[in-house]
C-alpha cells in the first residue's frame, strides 16, 4: 500500500521516549519546557506553549482574547472544522470568508468588503473580536494583506499554522505575524507528537492566561499553588514533549524532501487536466499535504477515484472541508450552495496525493499513472 501519510519516526525518537517513560516523571516537566524553547527558537518568538493539540490551542487562543457569547470571528471558508468549532465553543459565531482559488486561503479582499460591511454598523463592529486566516495544506496566506487589513481595524489576528511549521511568507516565519499562532503535531504534519499542539506569542500577558488556561487556572507564575481562573486540561506530556523535540531536529530535513517531492509530482502532472498547487512567489510552502485539482467534469466521480485507488493499492484523500455547508453550520446559520463559490469549487475537486519524507519517486510515478487513468 502506497499511504496518504507516513511520520518520520526513528530510532533516536523510540530512544528518548522510551528513556522519558522509564524516568516516571510524565507531565508537564522539563520536557515540556525544552520543547517549547526549541519551538521558540525555530520560530522567532517570545513565548510557546505545549498543548494536547491544536484543537486546543485555537480554543485557548480565543479564550485568552475574551471571545464569548455574542462576538464574531472571522475566519476561511476551507480548513478542518476544528478552525470554526472553537469559535462555536467559545459561544461566539465565525464569519466565513471565502478563499483564492489558487493558493487555497483566505482572499484579503473578501476579507476586506466583509470587514466594511461588519464595521459600517456600531452594533455588529462592537462584536467583531478576531481574524483567524489558516495556512492551509502547509502554505502561508497572504499575511501582508491580512495583517494591514486587521491593523486598520484594531483587530487581532490568530493564526491557525496547524499545517504550516516551517512555513514562510515574505521570509517570515507562519506563528510570528499574528498576536498568536497555532501549530499542530498530528502524525500527518511534518513532525509529530502523535497528538499535540503548540501556541506562539510575543505577547507576555497572553502567555499567561494560555498557560493558566491550559492547567486547570494555576497561576503559572505564583510560587506556591494559586488558580486564578477556571481552566482546562489541555497540557502536553512530558514523553510527548520529548518526540516532539527529538523531531524538531529533522524537521528541515523533512521539509526539504516534503517540497523535493511536491516538485516532482509538479512534472508528473505537467500537462495533464490535473492542476498542480500553485505557490506565489512569496510564499514558503510545506507541502503538509499535496492537493491536486480534478478537473471539473471529473468532480462527480471523486469518491469512485479515491475507492478506485485505494483498490489499487493507493491511498488518496479528499483535501479538507468547505465548513460553511458541513450540517451544522448549514443548518444553524442558512449557508447554501452558491454562498461562496471558490471554497465550495475548491472543496469538490481537490485530492490529496500520498506524500511524505519516505516516498519514492518510482511511487509518485504509480500515482500519477494510476490516476491518469481514472480521469
Amino acid at each position: 500500500m502506497i499511504r496518504l501519510a507516513v511520520p518520520s519516526i526513528e530510532e533516536d525518537d523510540l530512544a528518548v521516549v522510551r528513556e522519558t517513560l522509564a524516568s516516571g516523571f510524565l507531565v508537564q516537566g522539563a520536557r515540556v519546557a525544552e520543547f517549547e524553547q526549541a519551538i521558540a527558537a525555530y520560530v522567532g518568538v517570545k513565548h510557546v506553549i505545549a498543548v494536547s493539540n491544536c484543537t486546543a490551542a485555537l480554543h485557548l487562543s480565543l479564550l485568552a482574547l475574551d471571545v464569548r457569547g455574542g462576538d464574531l470571528v472571522l475566519v476561511t471558508t476551507y480548513s478542518w472544522v476544528a478552525t470554526a468549532n472553537v469559535i462555536e465553543l467559545c459561544g461566539a459565531q465565525p464569519v466565513f470568508v471565502d478563499i483564492q482559488p489558487d493558493t487555497f486561503n483566505m482572499d484579503p479582499q473578501q476579507l476586506e468588503d466583509t470587514l466594511k460591511r461588519l464595521m459600517s454598523t456600531p452594533e455588529t463592529a462592537r462584536r467583531v473580536k478576531a481574524i483567524l486566516p489558516v495556512h492551509t495544506f502547509g502554505q502561508m496566506a497572504n499575511m501582508t494583506a491580512i495583517t494591514n487589513i486587521a491593523k486598520q481595524h484594531g483587530i487581532p489576528v490568530v493564526e491557525d499554522a496547524a499545517c504550516a511549521l516551517g512555513s514562510k511568507w515574505e521570509e517570515r516565519q507562519a506563528g510570528s505575524w499574528g498576536l498568536m499562532g497555532c501549530f499542530s503535531f498530528h502524525p500527518r504534519k511534518a513532525i509529530t507528537t502523535g497528538e499535540g499542539g503548540a501556541i506562539t506569542t510575543n505577547n507576555d500577558d497572553l502567555a499567561r492566561k494560555v498557560r493558566a488556561l491550559r492547567n486547570h487556572g494555576l497561576d503559572p507564575e505564583a510560587p506556591a499553588s494559586d488558580f486564578i481562573r477556571p481552566g482546562f486540561n489541555y497540557r502536553l506530556t512530558e514523553f510527548q514533549a520529548a518526540f516532539g523535540t527529538s523531531q524538531m531536529k529533522k524537521l528541515d530535513r523533512i521539509i526539504s524532501a516534503r517540497r523535493r517531492l511536491a516538485q516532482n509530482y509538479d512534472n508528473l502532472l505537467a500537462g495533464s487536466t490535473i492542476q498542480s498547487p500553485a505557490s506565489p512567489a512569496e510564499s514558503f510552502h510545506v507541502y503538509q499535504s499535496y492537493i491536486a485539482l480534478l478537473p471539473a467534469e471529473a468532480t462527480s466521480r471523486r469518491a469512485e477515484i479515491i475507492r478506485q485507488m485505494k483498490e489499487q493499492g493507493i491511498e488518496t484523500n479528499i483535501g479538507t472541508w468547505h465548513m460553511p455547508l458541513t450540517t451544522y453550520f448549514r443548518v444553524r446559520y442558512g449557508y447554501r450552495p452558491g454562498d461562496f463559490p471558490a471554497g465550495e469549487d475548491i472543496f469538490t475537486r481537490a485530492l490529496a496525493l500520498p506524500l511524505y519524507e519516505g516516498l519514492s519517486p518510482e511511487s509518485q510515478d504509480t500515482v500519477v499513472n494510476a490516476l491518469q487513468q481514472k480521469v
